[in-house]
Parts: C-alpha cells; sequence; structure tokens
C-alpha cells in the first residue's frame, strides 16, 4: 500500500473524518456482539449480570469486525461517488455485522419497524439474534440486502458476477472469506473476470478477507508469502491492492485510498471501453485486507491468545453459569467501543456519525437490486405453439425434443435482450440447443483464434466455463438480482449442484414467508443428456437422482417435469418461464424418439399434467385389468410398446394407459399443490388393479410420493443403477424398463391369462437370453427384437 500513500491523485482523508468512520466502525462493533451475547441491558446503563447474557450465546465473532471496517469504507465510496452498490458477505455466518450496519444505516428498521432505532429497538435487536424465534448467524433472506445466505461456503463470487450481468451501472462488493476461498466453486470463480463485458455489465470489487484462520486451523491464502499472493491474484487476471494490518489509525487511512482507487479503476475502464466501444479486458481491480481474526476483541480468555487466533472465530469468551467471572471480560470488551459516545440517551446513533450512511436506496441494504423483485420486468414471450411438429397421428414421426424447444429459445432471446441468459457447463451444444447460436454468441472476454466457434465478448449464452458450480452461481445471482435464465446440463452432473439448489430452494421458502422480499423468477433447469440414452459414455453419465434430491424440499418451491414428446416439452417450458418464486426441473431427450402428440393435445396433456391415453388404451366403456403408466420420454417408448405387444398377443386383456408429465401428481394434493386428490387418483388408477409404471428415474420414488394412496398394487420399473458401455436398448434391459419386462410384469400379475399368457411369457424371456448373447458378440441390438414395437392403432 505503500505506493498508494505516495500518490497525489488522492487526496488525504482528513482526520476528523477518519475520526467519524472510526466511531462508525465501534458502533457496528458494539451492535455486534451486544447481537452475540445480550437479551437486556443493551446500552449497558446498569452493571453487567449474567442474568442480562443469553443463556446460550451462539454467533461468529472473527469474521464481523473486518466486515464492519469493509462497511464503513463502502459507505464512504458510495456517498463519495452517488455509487449503485449492494454488499455480498461470502465468509460464513457474518450475521452481526450485516444486521448491525443495515440497523445504523436505518434500513433494518424500515423492514422491521419493531426493531427501533432506540434504545428499546436495540434491545430487541440483540435478543433475536440467534434466539428461539429470532434470527439466524448467517446473512439470510431476513436480512435487508443480501442475496447470499453465507452459511454455506464457495458461492459469493459467482452471485456477486450474475448480478452485474447486464447490469452496467451496478458495483456489487463481495468480500470473500479466506476459508471460503479455499473451496472449489470459489477457486473457479476467480475467472469469471474472463466473462464480463466492460460496456454492457456491471463491476464486481471482490475483497478478500484475510483473517488467518478457519474453525481450528489455518488458512492457506494467509499463510503464503505477499509475493506467491501477489502472482496468485495477477495470474488470475486481477490487480491486487492490499491493506494490511492492526493498527485502526493508519488501516483507516489504507483502507480508505486503497478502495477509492479500485473505484476510479472500475470507472475509468467502463468509462473507456463504452466511450471506444472497446470491450477488451481489462485487469479489474480486487483488495486483499490483512487483519486479526476477532479484530479488536478481547486479545487474552483463560490464559491464551483469543485476538488473531482461530479462538475467535465463533463465541470468544464463554458466559454461562460455569464461567460467571466472565461477565466482567465481557462488559469490559463491549465497553471498549465508548457506546456512550456513539448513541445518545435514547440509544439512537448521533447525527454526526448517522450522517456517513449513503440515503435512501443509496444504502446498501435497500439497494433494490438486493431484492430483485422489486425490478423484476415479466419475460416477452413468442407463441411456443408456432414451434410445434405437426404430428399427423400418434407415433407418425420422429423428432428430437431439445432440438425442438432450441428453436423456441432462440426467439426468447431475441425478445429479452437484457433480461435473459441461458446458462450450462460447455454442454449446450450437446444438449441439441445448436439453434440458440444463431441468434446469440456465447459471452467470452478472454482470448479466441480462428477455429473458435460463437465466442463474443457479448452474448446471451454463459456456457464457455466447464463448472457447474460456476453456472448455478451465475444463474442464482442473475435472478436474484430480477432477471430470468435457463440452466441446462446432463442430467447426471447437475448432481455437482446438489446443495447450491438446496440453499436457492431454502431462500425461496424463506423469502416466500417475508412480505417485504418480492417473487422472483424461477429457477428454471433442462437436464438433456439423460440416463437412457449414453450411447457411449456409459455408467458415469447415468444418474437421475436429482429428482428424488428435489422433490425432498417443500412442496410450495418445487416442481418436476418429464414431458414425453417434443410439443409436451415446448408447453411445459412456456409455463416454466412464466412462473416466479419456484425450482422447476424440466428432464427431456435429446435423440430421435416417436412424438405422440399434436400440439393442442399436447397443451391440454400438460395443462392437466397427467391423463389417460385413450387412443392407446382399450378399456373404453369397461373396467380395465390393469394400468399401464409411464413417465419420462424414453420410458413412455417402451410402455407403448409393451402396451402393443399385448394388445396384439392378448387382445381380451383390458388396458388403460397413463402418462405422466407434472411428477408431483402422484403426491396427494394435501401434501403438494400439484397433487391429485384421493377421488382423482382413484379414478385414474383405481382402487385395486394392478398398476405397472414405467419410470425414468429411481423407482422408488414413485413409491415415496404416492405411498398414502388407497390402491397398493403399484409396481414401479425405473433406473437400478445397472449400466455399463452399451446398446441404448441394452441398458433399458439390464434395468428392465424395457418392452418385455413389462409384458412379463402383467402376465405375472393379471389373473387368469391362461396358456397364452405363459407361452407370451417364455417367448420373451427367450428373446432377451438372445438379445444378450448378440449384443455381446456384435456390440449391437439384435434387430428382430427392436421390431417389437409399438404399433397402436388409434
Amino acid at each position: 500500500m505503500e505506493e498508494l500513500l505516495l500518490d497525489t491523485e488522492f487526496e488525504q482523508i482528513s482526520p476528523e473524518l477518519l475520526n467519524k468512520m472510526d466511531a462508525y466502525w465501534r458502533a457496528a462493533n458494539y451492535l455486534s456482539v451486544g447481537q452475540i451475547y445480550l437479551y437486556d441491558n443493551a446500552m449497558l446503563r446498569k452493571k453487567l449480570l449474567l442474568s442480562h447474557v443469553k443463556p446460550i450465546v451462539v454467533g461468529h465473532w472473527g469474521t464481523t469486525p473486518g466486515q464492519n471496517f469493509i462497511y464503513v469504507h463502502l459507505n464512504r465510496l458510495i456517498k463519495k461517488f452517488d455509487l449503485n452498490m449492494f454488499y455480498i458477505s461470502g465468509p460464513g455466518h457474518g450475521g452481526p455485522a450485516l444486521v448491525a450496519n443495515t440497523y445504523l444505516e436505518g434500513s433494518y428498521s424500515e423492514v422491521y419497524p419493531n426493531i427501533s432505532q432506540d434504545e428499546e429497538g436495540m434491545k430487541k435487536l440483540f435478543t433475536q439474534f440467534s434466539f428461539p424465534g429470532g434470527i439466524s448467524s448467517h446473512v439470510a433472506p431476513s436480512t435487508p440486502g443480501s442475496i447470499h445466505e453465507g452459511g454455506e461456503l464457495g458461492y459469493s463470487l459467482s452471485h456477486a458476477f450474475g448480478a452485474v450481468f447486464d447490469n452496467p451501472d451496478l458495483i456489487v462488493a463481495c468480500i470473500v472469506g479466506d476459508g471460503e476461498a479455499e473451496t472449489g466453486p470459489l477457486a473457479t470463480s476467480w475467472h469469471s473476470n474472463k466473462f464480463l463485458n466492460p460496456i454492457t455489465d456491471g463491476a464486481v470489487l471482490p475483497i478478500l478477507h484475510l483473517n488467518g484462520y478457519k474453525i481450528s486451523n489455518p488458512t492457506l491464502l494467509a499463510r503464503i508469502d505477499h509475493e506467491e499472493l501477489e502472482q496468485f491474484f495477477k495470474g488470475c487476471g486481477w490487480t491486487p491492492y492490499f491493506v494490511e494490518g492492526d493498527d485502526p489509525e493508519k488501516m483507516h487511512m489504507e483502507m480508505a485510498l486503497a478502495t477509492e482507487k479500485a473505484i476510479t479503476d472500475i470507472r475509468s475502464f467502463q468509462e473507456h471501453a463504452r466511450i471506444t466501444s472497446d470491450n477488451s479486458r481489462p485487469r479489474w481491480p480486487m483488495i486483499v485486507l490483512r487483519s486479526p481474526k476477532g479484530w479488536t476483541g478481547p486479545k487474552v480468555v483463560d490464559g491464551l491468545q483469543n485476538e488473531g487466533t482461530f479462538r475467535s472465530h465463533q463465541v470468544p469468551i464463554l458466559v454461562d453459569e460455569k464461567h460467571p467471572q466472565n461477565v466482567v471480560l465481557l462488559e469490559n470488551w463491549m465497553k471498549s467501543y465508548r457506546a456512550e459516545e456513539l448513541f445518545d440517551e435514547k440509544g439512537r446513533l448521533i447525527p454526526e456519525v448517522a450522517d456517513l450512511a449513503p440515503k435512501g436506496n443509496s444504502r446498501m441494504g435497500s439497494n433494490p437490486h438486493a431484492n430483485g423483485g422489486l425490478l423484476l420486468e415479466e419475460l416477452r414471450m413468442p407463441d411456443f405453439r408456432k414451434f410445434a411438429l405437426d404430428v399427423p397421428s400418434p407415433g407418425s414421426i420422429q423428432g428430437q425434443d431439445t432440438m425442438v424447444l432450441a428453436k423456441f429459445l432462440s426467439e426468447v432471446i431475441m425478445l429479452n435482450k437484457n433480461n435473459f441468459r441461458v446458462f450450462g457447463p460447455d454442454e449446450t451444444l450437446s444438449n441439441l440447443l445448436g439453434a440458440i447460436f444463431q441468434v446469440s454468441n456465447r459471452q467470452w472476454d478472454a482470448g479466441m483464434q480462428e477455429n473458435d466457434e460463437f465466442l463474443s465478448p457479448s452474448g446471451r449464452i454463459l456456457d464457455a466455463q466447464l463448472s457447474e458450480h460456476q453456472c448455478e452461481g451465475w444463474l442464482e445471482g442473475y435472478l436474484l438480482t430480477g432477471r430470468h435464465g435457463i440452466f441446462n446440463s446432463y442430467e447426471a452432473f447437475i448432481r455437482i449442484v446438489d446443495s447450491m439448489f438446496s440453499q436457492h430452494a431454502k431462500w425461496l421458502k424463506v423469502t416466500r414467508e417475508l412480505p417485504w422480499r418480492r417473487n422472483i423468477a424461477s429457477l428454471n433447469y433442462l437436464l438433456a443428456s439423460h440416463v437412457w440414452q449414453q450411447d457411449h459414455n456409459g455408467f458415469t453419465h447415468q444418474d437421475p437422482g436429482f429428482l428424488d434430491h428435489v422433490i425432498s424440499k417443500k412442496a410450495d418451491v418445487v416442481r418436476v417435469y418429464l414431458p414425453p414428446d417434443a410439443n409436451c416439452l415446448l408447453s411445459i417450458f412456456d409455463h416454466c418461464l412464466r412462473t416466479k418464486h419456484y425450482v422447476n426441473v424440466v428432464v427431456a431427450g435429446k435423440h430421435a424418439l416417436p412424438q405422440w402428440l399434436n400440439m393442442q393435445e399436447a397443451e391440454t396433456h400438460c395443462t392437466e399434467g397427467i391423463g389417460i391415453w385413450q387412443w392407446a388404451s382399450n378399456d373404453q366403456g369397461s373396467e380395465p385389468n390393469v394400468i399401464m403408466a409411464s413417465c419420462g420420454d424414453t420410458v413412455t417408448l417402451e410402455l407403448l410398446a409393451a402396451v402393443s405387444i399385448l394388445r396384439e398377443h392378448l387382445p381380451e386383456l383390458k388396458i388403460r394407459v397413463v402418462n405422466v408429465v407434472d411428477l408431483m401428481k402422484m403426491q396427494s394434493s394435501s401434501e403438494h399443490p400439484h397433487g391429485l386428490s384421493e377421488v382423482d387418483y382413484d379414478s385414474i388408477f383405481t382402487k385395486d388393479k394392478h398398476i405397472i409404471f414405467n419410470f425414468h428415474g429411481y423407482p422408488w420414488l414413485v413409491h415415496r410420493i404416492s405411498y398414502r394412496r388407497a390402491n397398493r398394487n403399484l409396481h414401479v420399473r425405473g433406473y437400478k443403477e445397472e449400466g455399463t458401455i452399451t446398446t441404448p436398448f441394452d441398458l433399458r434391459v439390464q434395468n428392465e424398463i424395457d418392452r418385455f419386462h413389462l409384458v412379463i410384469d402383467v402376465i405375472d400379475r393379471v389373473p387368469n391369462l391362461g396358456s397364452k399368457g405363459a407361452y407370451l411369457k417364455q417367448q420373451l424371456k427367450d428373446k432377451l437370453i438372445e438379445h444378450k448373447h448378440y449384443v455381446n458378440r456384435y456390440g449391437k441390438d439384435m434387430p428382430e427384437i427392436l421390431e417389437w414395437k409399438w404399433n397402436i392403432k388409434p
């Protein structure tokens, strides 16, 4: 930082202003400690007693004073440069800092009027923190100004970049914890700067909060020397400015100069790019703040160093019935902030200090981008029906579902130039969404060569980095700041972001219950290259378990769709893109398969979410002998092939064919808003007939969501974790979702099929054995076995 101190470009900050900033910092620290420990005697107007301390003290102090320090310096910049900025807190459990600062600036009390800016409100502020019925110890959805919950580490920087895409005036200050920096997603996200367009996007100011320790271990980036750390960040394309030390007076001056230099850099880069239309990548600034962990906290506790060690990570001082003597230590610590100088007799921050905070929506706790539903604009949507395949009769043509969808998405992109993006980890072309590249390039601001395709500094597609974590984080940040998008991925590898999905689903669940939070656009997943069509990738690419994970979340948040053909996929996706505050998971294939429904039929079927396919059934006017149901594209083909075999060889058998598009229809309406009532379920599946259900995913998932139904004669076939590099049909045989095993299932369960049934069963078993030998010998499916395909005449 020495070079900045000598730089005449920046005027020295007046001692008076620095003193006020230090006072603001002390006020935030005081409020933070009070939140962790106290539920009474908030202003310490009387001697602190054990009875004033929470019986169970929970919280994290170590990261808090550093974040308070950062916040007051960002406030200065917002006022000086009239910035549009908000704050992402990446370190885990930094809740006391953000709550304290939004309380000091007034945004917290505007959202929660009962937490008033006086002594009574301060007491409530303290009591609610990490207390039953109160608020979380991390930067939760309940915290104004937050789009990122710090309880799980690794996603802060991806969220920050997602927020600034298509937001040219926005700067996101992203505080990265040095423990967080060790996670895979965060380590990857330093490269987000290669995807930022300085003309059309905003900017991210990363601030690495280097305080040295995790829960009980040192952090790696704190234990490498200055030169190596600087080289690391320069190698990632950043210009790092260092602020290092523990003397508050010196640190305030250095932080003021470093942050001002960073903002000046950002504005200079953007001004140059926007005046000259030069969108080449600048070396964006970042800040490394090295300060003691638990800064300004107790130096020594129980004879052991506390400040500057891992011991300050959570609660530095144990104050309870076993440690009553520590009440004095806590009181001395809190009094070191001299609250009587900072708050007036009514408990309000004194005006000359309070004036340091920005006003109105310039406050980081009130920035509309941190409550993205306030800014949400509806998508301009094309008529999906014009992209429909012409299906004269069921199965009369073949189509590639995602290829059809891509044409629809292309027009969505064209109609929403700055409000919709497609994200994915280098799989968009593989998932046959290539048509979207006819209307947009990939956004990419690293080097380009002659043979590259679809790369440009500007584009609506972000799929050029092979990281599911990065794509998920970008999309979440984009949605949380009021825009729309989709994430396309191979089905098996979406599991990489299981935990990220969980956190987003929890965010949606909690914010749905906060009246001041506005609904955002839904998180839409398109899972293609799915389990049943891995012609060469094999076992590693076969895992439909994301569906199991998704349905474990709250019913008012999650939706799962498995359209059987292209027209149904179009209808479903049009619906999903229009929804708010859900996670929509859509599974669709890319290989050519028979198409079953024309667009009018598809729209009706998808609106209902489940239906009896009368054209494939032969139980009209009578009770069925068996229900044959499917959910998914490939499994629907196999089921209809099985129905064809049964209708040809056992024509007296009455079969009802059911197709499920909306998986949650199988759940009771008492458990999921999309679920069928008991009456409706029984009208489709009967109360006692055998149900042979061919499912895309793991079979127990269907059992799990339908276990309360009256009809317990449910037999589900699905993926059973049997796979290798084999033929598509052989993969189905190994998992027994194929037409032959389905027919055998029916013969085994429906009574009175006699010798005809027994003969057909044996014939099919012999064919399966013969087919296996053929595949092992020739590496392809036996031609005659594939002749046993669907051939139902409607």
